[in-house]
């Protein structure tokens, strides 16, 4: 399936009675990639959990394409098209790398983990390891290979670039970056390593408590220290 927009219109979440989000609104157009900054604890991991399914939605509506979100189950969700690659990475240790990447297959034939190998060498060469047995890097590398092989049409990271030595981060970013020149996904980012977001991305925005505090181009953001400072909390970008 070629990539789909994604429509986020009024959204409202939180988890039980904690709203977290509120009034978030934004498009990302088919094949695009929309970087989702801020500081710790400002929503954007749960504006991605509530994307998948997984917080309690007050209001809003999000709709992936033709496809209305908001009444479907995370697992329903991801037959519509939408790929998550969470912070937790979640992917099962007891199990070798090939056994995990078979769980993202779906529907499709074995000899397509061939794809996730092309995209990264190191889990061929990893390929009977156990989960537990890769390092963090390496777990990233799996959990994100994983979600591509079941072909979505959106796909949000968040923050797969946490913690990993720089080798790797650009390992993934490179991996990143192949998979937005094919067209064929549109990729919403979280990321702390502001740069490395604001290189990937064509549209940015900025939450701040739980609302967008700003919303432009990456060039427009670079060429504002002032904005940098205040919602992202550094004195600038190298």
């Amino acid at each position: 399936m070629p990539a789909a927009p994604l429509e986020v219109t009024d959204l409202s979440a939180g988890y039980g009675p904690t709203r977290v989000l509120e009034g978030v609104s934004f498009s990302v157009a088919a094949g695009s990639r929309l970087a989702v900054l801020g500081r710790n604890g400002m929503g954007k991991t749960t504006l991605f959990a509530t994307i998948a399914g997984q917080t309690r939605r007050y209001g809003g509506t999000i709709r992936l394409g033709d496809t209305d979100l908001g009444s479907l189950e995370s697992s329903a969700r991801a037959r519509s098209g939408l790929g998550y690659v969470p912070q937790a990475r979640c992917i099962f240790p007891s199990l070798t790398v090939e056994e995990n990447l078979f769980v993202g297959l779906k529907d499709r034939e074995r000899p397509a983990i061939e794809e996730a190998y092309d995209m990264f060498p190191r889990l061929k060469e990893r390929r009977k390891n156990l989960g537990s047995q890769l390092s963090g890097g390496e777990q990233q590398m799996l959990s994100t290979a994983r979600t591509i092989l079941g072909k979505p049409t959106v796909l949000l990271l968040d923050e797969p670039l946490e913690g990993l030595a720089p080798v790797i981060c650009e390992e993934l970013m490179a991996a990143f970056s192949k998979l937005a020149a094919s067209g064929d996904m549109t990729i919403l980012l979280v990321e702390q390593r502001i740069q490395s977001a604001l290189d990937f991305a064509d549209h940015v925005i900025v939450l701040e408590r739980g609302r967008i505090a700003w919303s432009g181009t990456p060039a427009a953001l670079s060429a504002d220290p002032e904005t940098i400072e205040k919602l992202l909390g550094v004195g600038g970008l190298h």
